[in-house]
């Protein structure tokens, strides 16, 4: 696991704590960034470390997306019980059965606001899935 960082921005109050999660193979961003309450969750999919899509379906890339959100929540300090927001961008409408399965599992204790949004591709071939998160640590 590796370690979150902290940065002070243009001289500001404001606190970014950064969760990387080692499968960010563009190097440019991390999987979760966390200021005040708030914890921000990248696009995230079923890439591994080396940028391999895992999971053949649909179902298997949400639950497989969906485990790696969770851990950088909980990194982050966070529950899936705090997400508000879900943004799920997926290749083929005619997985939303699947992939709303899936996620009912994710989100059992609490509904979030959530956007299912059919799109032509995805950033690697193969990828069929892709999810952002909101979560918002109201028991802190």
């Amino acid at each position: 696991m590796l370690s979150p960082r902290s940065d002070q921005q243009w001289g500001t109050a404001m606190t970014r704590e950064e969760f990387p999660d080692g499968t960010e193979i563009a190097g440019w961003y991390v999987r979760a960034v966390k200021t005040g309450p708030f914890v921000f969750v990248a696009g995230t999919t079923s890439l591994d470390n080396k940028g391999r899509v895992r999971g053949k379906d649909a179902g298997a890339q949400t639950r497989l997306t969906m485990s790696k959100i969770s851990r950088a929540l909980r990194q982050a300090g966070a529950k899936m019980e705090h997400v508000t927001r879900l943004t799920i961008y997926c290749t083929d409408i005619r997985d939303g059965g699947a992939i709303t399965s899936e996620l009912a599992r994710w989100v059992k204790k609490s509904r979030c606001a959530s956007a299912l949004i059919g799109i032509s591709t995805l950033a690697v071939p193969g990828l069929v899935v892709e999810i952002e998160a909101t979560a918002v640590i109201t028991d802190a």
